[in-house]
């Protein structure tokens, strides 16, 4: 695919996005920038988050991973489900029976103000460094179509990638993200959908053949119930699933911004299920297009990349195909990529403007102006943690993603379990001291894990972890009775 035609391409993505962007968040105030004046139809909120929880990181890593763990992500993926449906039911209704705009002010009215400045940092760190994350896996497929080919450094595609991301969001916020999100997932299941049907074309598999090639391949093995020192199996993945979805999403800013919209908290409920069976069965849909594409590169003597993020955009964008296969793939790059780095853009400013700053109570034209500081400050700091991880990428980027997770969301987890299913008061002011050494904590036992645990190798569940200790450590701070 010719670097004319990605270009051609984006751009055209990119006037169809900032058009809606426009539309929806040309009347939006603070409110609707922050939370979207609660006015969202839960049907659309549902459809919307299919894409919101789907990144450019999954579009190209997902495919690729199939090699290594086969279908194995989709215990994880389980776990998601379940975490989706406790998160339904237990903090839904907290939060809007609290009213607020950040999650974070929870821990605020429950423990005090350390705690709710620990939660709010500890949400900028895991959001900034996971949303880089994921944008940088989009500048790295643009380096390779584009910006090489003409010789550009990769600095200017950093600036151009988050200058793009900065324009469609600084209007409307949530308000603009719910719509985008839409055509988002329009795009991403399209596109997904059509890939599979070319690719299995290619092969000569109707839908029946196609389906049974799948199921017979050693990398269709999805459940791993024989090796509990084995990163599969099904028990560390699925648990890693269910609190991962937990904080990943419930109790974090960029998520439940689009939850909180919703007219009230059953619409809410509805969104969240629905979303979360749904996200299932197009992820299965990833992982199918996996085994057709290394069933590609087999079949016709295609030698694989080193790296695994790396086989879908090699195919796609190689002259195997019809030039739409190409087209398809970079648009759902695109509009998965730049909705995440959108929307995590948007609640880092939420989160950073409320939380970090305490601008909540200023008059509206104050709160405005902050808020619009904030916003390109937030870009400006995304932006040079690409560039960082450029310099340091040596890892899969999902895997990366999930790593940072087990670290960065553990104690905003254990946080909020110990303020939901205790009523003890603790000392607020050592709060963050535990929250610090509990990632301390986690390190030291995974990097010592198989040396202790003989031969235990610690994968995602290693969240549950972090949030143990930070339980545990609040424990050790509940105030005694006089």
């Amino acid at each position: 695919m010719s670097p004319v035609s990605v270009l051609v391409t984006i751009a055209a993505y990119f006037i169809i996005l900032f058009t809606i962007s426009y539309i929806a968040g040309r009347k939006a105030d603070n409110e609707g920038f922050f939370v979207g004046n609660r006015k969202s139809a839960w049907y659309v909120v549902a459809f919307a988050m299919i894409g919101s929880s789907i990144s450019g990181v999954t579009f190209v890593s997902v495919p690729g991973m199939v090699a290594a763990s086969g279908f194995s992500y989709l215990q994880m993926v389980l776990g998601f489900v379940a975490g989706q449906i406790i998160i339904a039911f237990v903090l839904i209704p907290l939060f809007y029976r609290m009213n607020l705009v950040s999650i974070y002010e929870y821990l605020e009215n429950r423990f005090g103000l350390s705690s709710y400045k620990t939660g709010a940092w500890f949400f900028f760190i895991s959001k900034m460094l996971g949303a880089a994350v994921r944008l940088f896996l989009v500048c790295l497929t643009l380096q390779f179509l584009v910006f090489e080919p003409f010789h550009l450094p990769f600095i200017l595609n950093v600036i151009i990638t988050v200058a793009l991301v900065w324009l469609y969001t600084f209007r409307g916020g949530v308000k603009s993200l719910i719509w985008t999100d839409t055509l988002k997932t329009f795009c991403l299941v399209i596109s997904v959908v059509l890939c599979i049907y070319y690719i299995a074309s290619d092969l000569n598999l109707g839908f029946g053949s196609m389906i049974t090639t799948i199921s017979d391949s050693d990398l269709s093995r999805m459940f791993f119930f024989d090796d509990v020192n084995d990163k599969r199996y099904f028990f560390k993945q699925f648990l890693a699933g269910v609190f991962t979805m937990i904080a990943m999403t419930g109790l974090d800013q960029d998520m439940m911004q689009r939850n909180l919209s919703c007219k009230n908290f059953k619409d809410s409920q509805k969104n969240m299920i629905t979303s979360g069976v749904s996200q299932f069965f197009v992820i299965l849909l990833f992982l199918m297009l996996g085994v057709l594409l290394y069933t590609f590169t087999a079949q016709h003597g295609i030698e694989n990349p080193p790296k695994s993020d790396e086989l879908f955009p090699m195919i796609a964008t190689g002259d195997y195909f019809p030039a739409i296969v190409g087209v398809l793939f970079i648009i759902g790059l695109i509009s998965s990529a730049y909705s995440a780095a959108g929307s995590a853009l948007t609640a880092l400013t939420t989160s950073f403007t409320v939380d970090i700053l305490g601008a909540k109570n200023k008059a509206e034209n104050e709160l405005v102006k902050i808020r619009k500081r904030v916003h390109i400050g937030m870009a400006v700091i995304m932006g040079i943690v690409i560039f960082v991880f450029n310099l340091l990428n040596n890892t899969s980027v999902i895997d990366a993603v999930y790593i940072l997770a087990s670290y960065t969301y553990g104690p905003i987890l254990g946080l909020f379990a110990f303020g939901i299913f205790t009523k003890k008061q603790v000392r607020d002011k050592y709060i963050p001291l535990v929250a610090i050494a509990s990632p301390i904590l986690c390190f030291i036992l995974q990097k010592n894990s198989e040396k202790w645990f003989n031969g235990y190798q610690f994968s995602y569940e290693l969240l549950i972890f972090n949030a143990l200790f930070t339980f545990i450590g609040l424990c050790l701070l509940i105030k005694k009775k006089k």
